[in-house]
């Protein structure tokens, strides 16, 4: 609601200030408050056809569309100046009332076509070899432009429009762990749409363009927190499904440590005595939704399915889930007789081993087969967890005493209108979607619960939920340990590997075979 209320409040005060230029154009000042009449009228007085308007209909294209219509219109006024161009662009109320105000500002005629009438004389003249003329004409041209202002209004306008594509429509992003290999491979590439699952509005409104969170070299976060606006979608192309792939915003990213390497969550730290240290070497650092780190993973579990793990196998709603084609789990792979030649291993391609865990290594269900075929001494093994892992999500050792990632669950994933009960057993579950994601106050006393200091013994979800995991069951942080992703956290949908570079000691350079590869 944030956002539309801003952006009607810029149209509103853009079509009063526009009706002070229309009367000095001589145009009826009452047409700048009609929709989409003021607009065509805005056309006519810049010197462009009415059709033209109908761009503004047209989604990212209407962004670059008004941009020049602003600046033809206070050129249409005899503002040439760099800063006039800019103020039409980003602040168009202001100097639309500057100009309405200014008695000495006249309305020229419509920049659009005296410009381009200007520069054909131009032309023609050189054409002719008229160079008294040609050199007359640009020295009193007002669309001429210095050197350093043509370099430094080309680099705004691709800065500018590399940053909307990237907001809106595009961004590039990297695979930094194995979470997903085979499917995606540390080192890939993505292109990653923004509008297949619906544009996710900006939310942090002061940022510098082009980066994520950080700034590199000097370090320090790249945006300020406030102001803000609230979270808005569009509609998308299509909506997720299961197993498909998502690029979202890491769900407990909103309090972090960044560790050389990594990043540690808060709730890391807390949850790890391991990592107890942290908080006294590293700064923690908060940040808002759309700027917690970006993870990809696949879509296992959409809202109102209930999921459970069992001997590594998914259940949705009882029923087996279909498995990724390149899903992994960790093997030990060891030999009765003679020992096994890692470049054997590597013939057949098996070279990811598993860092910390001697003999192991990630398979899919192909390569443990082709392992096993290598010789009859070869044992290939799963590797075993035992109960409980507290990691897991949700952190409760009366719930989850017998649970690992192998053997999960049942989870009920929330959706939008769905409405759960209050009580010991759901609190771990959904306190944090309550709290964080929808943004209220939930206290426990003395077995009652407070939901915005009311007692309360339900709530309903004001969001859907999803459930990640990657296609590396064993070596993936995912859902089984940090819960729920929340619509808002939903950034978009891998489409293809634009560039794959491998650092594997055993292969590295550029991966060919996977450019242009499209995801599935």
């Amino acid at each position: 609601m944030t956002v539309l209320i801003a952006l009607l409040l810029f149209y509103v005060l853009t079509s009063i200030t526009l009706a002070g230029l229309f009367k000095k154009a001589g145009v009826p000042a009452h047409k700048a408050y009609i929709p989409g009449l003021n607009f065509i009228e805005w056309c006519k007085v810049i010197g462009r056809k009415p059709w033209h308007a109908l761009w503004l209909l047209v989604p990212a294209v209407n962004v670059f569309i008004y941009a020049g219509m602003a600046v033809d219109m206070v050129r249409s006024f005899g503002r040439f100046s760099f800063w006039d161009s800019v103020l039409a662009v980003i602040a168009t109320p202001v100097i639309f009332w500057q100009i309405g105000k200014d008695s000495q500002a006249k309305y020229r005629g419509p920049n659009y076509t005296m410009e381009k009438e200007y520069k054909a004389k131009m032309e023609a003249a050189r054409k002719a070899g008229d160079k008294a003329t040609y050199q007359k004409m640009l020295r009193t041209s007002p669309y001429e432009k210095s050197t350093l202002r043509e370099w430094v209004e080309s680099i705004i306008f691709a800065v500018f429009a590399a940053a909307f594509i990237r907001m809106f429509l595009i961004e590039a992003y990297v695979i930094p762990t194995p979470s997903m290999e085979e499917s995606m491979l540390v080192g890939d590439y993505l292109f990653v749409s923004k509008f297949h699952y619906g544009i996710r509005m900006p939310m942090t409104v002061l940022q510098i363009p082009l980066l994520h969170n950080r700034i590199p070299l000097i370090g320090g976060e790249s945006y300020l927190e406030h102001p803000s606006f609230g979270y808005h979608r569009t509609a998308g192309l299509e909506k997720i499904d299961h197993n498909d792939p998502i690029v979202f915003n890491y769900p407990e990213g909103d309090s972090v440590y960044l560790y050389p390497g990594r990043t540690f969550s808060i709730y890391d730290v807390r949850r790890n005595k391991q990592l107890a240290g942290i908080p006294q070497r590293f700064r923690l650092i908060t940040r808002p939704v759309d700027k917690r780190d970006h993870y990809v993973k696949r879509c296992i579990g959409l809202p109102g399915d209930t999921l459970q793990i069992r001997e590594r196998q998914v259940y949705i709603n009882g029923v087996p889930a279909k498995n990724p084609e390149k899903m992994q789990f960790n093997y030990k792979v060891i030999s009765v007789g003679a020992p096994i030649n890692p470049k054997t291993l590597a013939a057949i391609g098996v070279t990811k081993s598993v860092p910390g865990k001697r003999d192991y290594y990630a398979l899919t269900r192909e390569e443990v087969e082709k392992v096993r075929g290598l010789s009859k001494d070869i044992i290939v093994e799963v590797e075993k967890h035992s109960p409980p892992n507290y990691a897991l999500f949700p952190h409760d050792p009366k719930i989850m005493s017998n649970w690992t990632v192998d053997d999960y669950g049942p989870v009920v994933i929330p959706a939008k209108g769905m409405t759960i009960p209050l009580n010991d057993f759901t609190y771990p579950f959904y306190q944090r979607c309550i709290r964080v994601y929808e943004h209220n106050r939930l206290e426990r006393r003395n077995g009652k619960f407070f939901l915005n200091g009311k007692e309360a013994d339900s709530y309903t979800f004001k969001m859907d939920y999803y459930w990640a995991m990657g296609d590396n069951r064993h070596q993936s942080e995912d859902s089984r340990f940090w819960g729920f992703v929340p619509e808002d956290h939903i950034v978009g949908k891998p489409l293809f590997i634009f560039f794959s570079v491998s650092h594997d000691q055993n292969a590295k350079g550029i991966r060919w075979n996977r450019i242009f590869k499209i995801i599935h």
